[in-house]
């Protein structure tokens, strides 16, 4: 519509962030790689001046995320969650009170915690209640996400994009930053909504993609790697042979290694020799009696040097490391889901060396969505991973530690530290206080909160920056810049200008819905900062047309960049319950989509009454 008044600048910030959203969307890079790119693409250019391009690194939003980001560790790693969990949520009740209890305990969490760390805590439980209930793993694990995700837009530290608001509201207004609990009204309003909406009525929503009572959880077929030995029944067999006795418990061949070439599996005559490699697929539960059958042995078991067991292998690949690893030579198995922010993520077991660095095999690999048929040790994991490992428990709970997965049973391993927890809930308390009284503000509150629970051992120096999710912190500080040159060239007035004339027609009360629900949208597809980085400049420019309260559209940009609800990827609370709730891509909206509506419904009102437009 305004293209004949487009200047040359508002013309290349337009397509700077046209093409940065297509590739948050295509997602073949990573979004820090991302906002990098459009970044020094704005430095280049001329959009952003070159003193400013690493000014983001020292934005209070950023340094306030990366603290507490630590801190949440803090919370999680002393036992203090762990002992609110304990206390707070019930062990006979019937669902609709253990979804609540579940669901708020998961946004009270993520109102002072990193929302991916509550939802990692409380995956367990959830799991155990699915079970208890008679329900599957997703009809518990969805409405727990998305509570934790609700529970974030309650304060100011509950999620990125209220404290990218914040900042944003200081740099370009006289108003300077939103306190603690600026948020809350609304935040709080729409939370507790959105709980009982779920517990109620929504949970019903969601897809059941697993058998109710089951012992295991309903995930998409392992895929793991078996080798036929010099004893096994499966030599000189042909593969339809070997098809018809891995039928009797649902697994197939889906590949096959002979001297470590990839043959078609497709010839059903293939005759199978002594150390080939089967490629099966099957899922957990009948996988060992698919193994056993024909005498196969899992490839990541087996020993290539025959001198030398299997216990005694594991033995020694942990001696190796000299850790506090159990000597007691106890194997077990267990399953892990690789989070978001793991260190697994993009890396693949050859690469990471799981045995010699950690002394835990990885046995096989549940993938929901699409099938890899790569070799296992060549596999690059993903978020939502499931993995099947073998190691001694210390082993294993050193593993969970070290990489950033959460095991999918109750963690009996780690023992809460009472002084610790102590410590570690005092501290935060006492930050958040300093920042209520107006004594310091949030960034510094934080970082000396840090400086606490570091001192007092409560989160050890060597995990320090283990707990900092660095691709988060350099897609806010990239894109903090990009955000200042939508404003600065106008563009931001222009969009508002465009979006006021064309859709709201000048209705404030329209506009203010129209911004929630764009920024929504945004969030369901990009990152929820990246959307709150973008769509802040739009809003106030919004505000500035129609001379309207601007604290009103920064709070709809805030609501809606966290309320993502629709897709996996919007949020990494979605993306950490694919894989243990045996999701597809297309399950999200069932519960999604009326959750939004009523975000939409109950928090337009609220911002009217709250902030008077």
């Amino acid at each position: 519509m305004f293209h004949d008044f487009l200047t040359t600048e508002q013309l290349l910030i337009c397509s700077i962030l046209l093409t940065t959203a297509v590739l948050f969307l295509w997602g073949r890079w990573r979004h820090d790689q991302i906002a990098i790119g459009a970044l020094l693409t704005c430095v280049i250019t001329g959009l952003v001046d070159y003193s400013e391009t690493f000014s983001g690194f020292s934005h209070p939003a950023v340094i306030t995320v990366a603290c507490i980001l630590v801190l949440s560790a803090g919370l999680q790693n002393s036992g203090a969650v762990d002992w609110l969990t304990k206390w707070l949520l019930p062990s006979k009740s019937g669902t609709t009170v253990s979804i609540v209890a579940l669901a708020g305990l998961a946004a009270l969490l993520s109102g002072f915690m990193n929302n991916v760390g509550a939802l990692a805590i409380l995956i367990p439980v959830a799991l155990q209640t699915a079970t208890r209930l008679n329900l599957s793993s997703g009809q518990i694990l969805m409405p727990v996400a998305f509570g934790s995700i609700l529970g974030g837009m309650t304060t100011l530290i509950g999620t990125p994009p209220n404290l990218i608001v914040s900042g944003v509201r200081a740099e370009t207004t006289e108003l300077g930053f939103f306190s603690m609990f600026d948020f809350m009204p609304v935040g709080l309003s729409v939370a507790v909504a959105g709980v009982l909406f779920i517990a109620l009525f929504g949970w019903r929503l969601v897809p059941a993609r697993q058998q109710a009572n089951t012992e295991g959880f309903d995930l998409s077929a392992y895929l793991t790697e078996a080798r036929v030995t010099e004893d096994s029944k499966a030599v000189g067999m042909l593969l339809r042979e070997i098809e018809a006795a891995l039928s009797e418990a649902d697994a197939q061949v889906v590949g096959l290694i002979r001297n470590d070439v990839r043959v078609t599996p497709a010839n059903l005559s293939r005759k199978i020799y002594a150390n080939d490699i089967l490629i099966i697929e099957a899922e957990a539960e009948p996988l060992a009696n698919a193994l056993s059958s024909l005498g196969l042995v899992l490839e990541e078991a087996h020993i290539e040097e025959g001198s030398v067991s299997e216990d005694q292998e594991l033995h020694n690949s942990q001696s190796q490391n000299n850790d506090n690893r159990s000597a007691s030579g106890e194997l077990i198995l267990a399953e892990y889901v690789v989070l978001p922010a793991s260190l697994l993520v993009n890396r693949s077991q050859k690469t990471i060396e799981l045995r010699t660095s950690y002394g835990v095999n990885l046995l096989a690999l549940s993938r929901t969505g699409n099938r890899s048929m790569a070799r296992l040790r060549a596999i690059q994991f993903k978020a939502g991973d499931v993995l099947l490992l073998q190691g001694s428990p210390d082993a294993l709970a050193e593993f969970a530690e070290n990489t950033g997965c959460v095991p999918l049973a109750e963690r009996k391993l780690r023992i809460p530290n009472k002084r610790k927890a102590v410590l570690s809930g005092l501290t935060m308390l006492l930050a958040i206080g300093g920042i209520v009284m107006g004594i310091l503000p949030p960034a510094v509150a934080f970082m000396c909160a840090v400086l606490a629970v570091t001192v007092l051992q409560i989160v050890p120096l060597r995990t320090l920056y283990q707990a900092v999710d660095w691709p988060v912190i350099v897609l806010l500080a990239a894109l903090i810049p990009v955000a200042g040159a939508m404003q600065s060239t106008g563009t931001a007035d222009l969009i508002a200008r465009g979006l006021l004339e064309s859709l709201a027609q000048g209705n404030t009360a329209i506009a203010l819905g129209l911004i929630l629900i764009i920024t929504m949208t945004l969030s369901d597809v990009m990152n929820n900062a990246a959307t709150a980085a973008v769509m802040c400049p739009i809003a106030l420019g919004i505000a500035n047309q129609l001379d309207a309260n601007p604290d009103a559209f920064l709070m709809a940009v805030a609501v809606g960049a966290s309320c993502a609800f629709l897709t996996p990827i919007g949020h990494q609370n979605n993306t950490l319950i694919l894989g243990p709730g045996g999701f597809r891509f297309g399950d999200y909206w069932r519960l999604g989509l009326p959750l939004e509506i009523l975000v939409v419904t109950v928090s337009v009102p609220m911002l009217l009454w709250i902030w008077p437009l």
